[in-house]
């Protein structure tokens, strides 16, 4: 089995195997994200000869997959269990007028924010407290301590990117699971 859908697999069944199309969300919602941030990052940043070059894109997709695949998995996990011990709530604001869109959002918000805490944590010790394998590993072989900063600072934006757009698309989609096409809740 491939390595992509073996990460989709496992950011899946952390969130729950009862709704329907999960997989194909989750594993879309990743893709679409390491995608963009290394359509992004190759070239216009790194701006190797060649924008295919492994050398790049192996290490710098690797890198990526795991962050928002850990992203994915926080934040629709906390969607999942947030909106079915909230059914009481979401059908108030339904039965008020709410879109399913705003009877979510601050359920949304914080399942998002969620999936962004372990990224956001390591952006905070980056450098002070620690030091990352690949700034280690540079520095190790003798690259410019500068070089190496400039590289890490990268890749820390890189992840902090692509799990926002991560957690945001596969947040999206298990609030779309959730309403059927009268606007009514349907719990998992």
């Amino acid at each position: 089995m491939p390595c992509w859908r073996s990460r989709r697999s496992v950011a899946r069944n952390r969130i729950s195997t009862k709704i329907p199309q999960l997989l194909p969300l989750v594993g879309g919602s990743i893709l679409i994200s390491t995608l963009l941030t290394l359509i992004y990052t190759n070239s216009l940043i790194v701006q190797p000869p060649v924008w295919y070059d492994p050398q790049y894109v192996i290490p710098l997709a690797g890198i990526v997959l795991g962050n928002a695949m850990n992203g994915a998995a926080l934040a629709g996990e906390r969607l999942v269990s947030t909106l079915n011990s909230s059914q009481l709530e979401i059908e108030t604001h339904l039965s008020l007028g709410a879109t399913p869109q705003q009877a979510v959002a601050r359920y949304r918000k914080d399942a998002i924010r969620a999936g962004l805490i372990p990224t956001l944590n390591t952006m905070m010790v980056v450098g002070i407290v620690t030091l990352p394998g690949i700034m280690t590993g540079q520095l190790l072989s003798g690259i410019d301590p500068l070089t190496a900063t400039a590289y890490q600072i990268l890749i820390m934006f890189m992840l902090a990117f692509a799990t926002l757009v991560t957690t945001s698309l596969v947040t999206w989609g298990i609030c779309q699971k959730f309403f059927n096409q009268a606007a009514q809740l349907n719990l998992w």
